[in-house]
């Protein structure tokens, strides 16, 4: 589309984020939470509702749900109502949804979003509320009959619903992002979108920029991952300006997503509230959270990944790049965090864990948890290259390969039974300093005649004769002291 017709509308998103609750049992009954399980086995008659069954409330799925709201700075609702959410569908056994219709749990928050320049964008949580996951429909290629799993009916849900304060696809990404590493610093949920565990719809709407008015919504939904949200929203938001440049309107319905396409179709018209036909769950008495309670869960929260990033760019002084590469990933921040308490060498702390450590785990498509070596050891290479007992290149090819195959010995002392610290014997490589430049007499010449870059070459040399154990420090001066002498 022209980019002058596209500049005249502004986009109006709202992110709907389901996160499954990695709790051992289910949101109202003791059947088990597990995913990959032979189809239709984590049943039961509450669960299927069948007549005479009695809900109750998941008490680890509360404290979940309040971890999430205090992570976005919501307010915790301290007197809880259920509601029953009627709606007919095949994966749906008891015919309705046990939520939380007026009375979510957290309100009124917000999440701090960092975009590719580096400011940061405040996007509102109008709410968080409990409720429980549907089963699954398949439909199986080239079958006409459609099967029912009802594994996942009765999963502990949350649904955190953004406000419609987001404007473009990247502001999306990068709040999907965000939250994905809330629950995953949190330990609440796995956010894996391929398995479902963190699902994603979308309201979009368009209006002209200046208006006062939001536009008619859709809601995209099937969407299985940040990238194919994105993808969404940019073509919905096209697909609407097309239609009221063309005069057209715009229904409010829902649509899917095709990722191999990359586009959206109509499925239904989009449902009201009178629709769905909300009413006070009857099984369940209210859930009133008290101060005690309150306090005890807010006591057990993590280091978030703000506060990471925070003490990385502040206390540390790392740059923006590094301390958001730090804290994308839970098992690596805290990894870092520990090694930067064990060594005043932050910088070098996070090269070699965004360096050398990761291309190990990359290499072997291994996570954090698999890493053989703990801070201390990775902590002890540190110090001998500051101490000026080590070098870098020794330390990365020889070194930390010997430590990562045995993972019990300390960095010292695998240093020295393998031979690799530096000479520090001034004498002794003064000595080879003077046998590389003996060797290279046309190039010393044409050092000292302006060709400073030679240094690289002689430094080269020298490390040959050292098998690579000169402090590179102290060999550049002696070296550049015989070269200008």
């Amino acid at each position: 589309m022209d980019e002058a017709i596209l500049a005249k509308y502004q986009p109006v998103i709202g992110l709907e984020v389901h996160a499954q609750l990695l709790t051992h049992s289910k949101m109202y009954s003791s059947d088990e939470n597990e995913y990959g399980v032979a189809p239709n086995t984590n049943l039961s008659v509450i669960t299927l509702g069948h007549p005479g069954t009695l809900p109750k409330v998941n008490r680890t799925a509360v404290e979940f749900a309040m971890k999430m709201g205090l992570a976005t700075n919501c307010q915790i609702r301290r007197d809880n109502l259920f509601a029953r959410k009627n709606y007919f569908y095949p994966d749906l056994p008891k015919g309705y949804q046990i939520t939380q219709d007026k009375t979510p749990i957290c309100h009124d928050g917000h999440v701090d979003v960092r975009l590719a320049d580096g400011t940061v964008k405040k996007i509102g949580v109008t709410r968080i509320h409990m409720e429980e996951d549907a089963g699954k429909s398949m439909h199986l290629a080239g079958e006409t009959e459609t099967l029912v799993d009802l594994n996942r009916a009765g999963v502990p849900l949350i649904e955190i619903v953004s406000e419609p304060d987001i404007r473009t696809g990247e502001e999306a990404y990068n709040y999907l992002l965000e939250i994905k590493k809330l629950v995953e610093y949190l330990g609440i949920c796995d956010g894996n979108m391929e398995e479902g565990s963190l699902r994603c719809d979308a309201n979009i709407s368009v209006m002209r920029v200046g208006a006062d008015k939001f536009g008619t919504k859709v809601e995209v939904k099937n969407m299985n991952s940040f990238r194919n949200v994105q993808r969404a929203i940019a073509y919905e938001v096209e697909r609407q300006i097309a239609l009221i440049e063309a005069g057209e309107e715009i229904d409010s319905e829902t649509r899917g997503f095709d990722a191999a396409s990359g586009t959206t179709s109509g499925q239904r018209s989009k449902e009201t509230l009178n629709d769905y036909r909300y009413f006070p769950e009857p099984d369940l008495p209210p859930l009133v959270i008290s101060d005690e309670w309150l306090h005890r869960v807010a006591a057990e929260l993590p280091a978030l990944p703000q506060q990471l990033y925070t003490r990385f760019t502040g206390e540390l002084g790392l740059n923006d790049y590094d301390a958001s590469v730090l804290v994308d990933q839970k098992e690596v921040a805290l990894f870092f965090d520990e090694l930067s308490r064990l060594t005043p060498n932050a910088k070098a702390a996070a090269n070699w864990v965004m360096g050398p450590v990761k291309s190990y785990l990359n290499e072997r498509a291994l996570t954090m948890a698999d890493f053989p070596l703990d801070p201390a050891q990775l902590a002890g290479i540190i110090e001998l290259i500051d101490a000026g007992k080590l070098n870098y290149s020794v330390a990365s090819k020889q070194l930390f390969p010997h430590l990562l195959e045995h993972p019990t010995a300390n960095a010292t002392g695998a240093a020295e039974s393998l031979g690799l610290l530096t000479q520090a014997d001034n004498g002794e490589l003064a000595t080879l300093v003077q046998q590389v430049l003996a060797a290279n007499p046309a190039k010393v010449d044409e050092y000292r005649a302006g060709k400073k870059s030679l240094t690289g070459m002689f430094m080269g040399e020298l490390m040959k004769l050292t098998g690579g154990k000169a402090d590179p420090k102290l060999a550049n001066q002696l070296l550049r002291t015989a070269l200008d002498g």
